[in-house]
């Protein structure tokens, strides 16, 4: 079992990741973080590293839904959505699978929202292609 959900295609990686943004948002998802990896690292390391941004995707009535399952689900919380620039103008978006994450929690109400929540992700995710 994969642990990600991906697309990958040719494009500005600026345009790319707003397309994102905008997929998210067609499955009910926002943007509550966004974290410039090339960026940070140049900062912080001295490093010089491709375009890749870290998105935290957040659909609030299933993060809510899953808080009530499970109180410590908050750790595995937000859905993390990486935008990368392969080579040759290649950009690659992958999302996390829930219900691979979700393995670690026996319960299964929780897997069974975590189901949902792929369903929905996977079509973000696919409706960039």
């Amino acid at each position: 079992m994969s642990y990600y959900f991906n697309t990958r295609k040719r494009g500005s990686f600026d345009v790319v990741v707003a397309e994102t943004i905008l997929a998210l948002k067609a499955e009910g998802f926002g943007i509550i973080s966004e974290i410039d990896v090339q960026k940070t690292l140049r900062e912080k390391i001295g490093v010089a590293f491709r375009k890749y941004m870290i998105l935290g995707a957040c659909n609030p009535t299933l993060a809510h839904n899953a808080l009530q399952l499970e109180d410590k689900i908050g750790t595995m919380l937000p859905c993390n959505v990486v935008v990368q620039e392969l080579e040759d103008g290649v950009v690659e978006v992958a999302a996390i699978d829930p219900v691979a994450s979700m393995l670690a929690v026996d319960n299964a109400s929780l897997k069974r929202a975590a189901a949902e929540v792929a369903q929905q992700l996977k079509r973000a995710i696919d409706n960039l292609a």
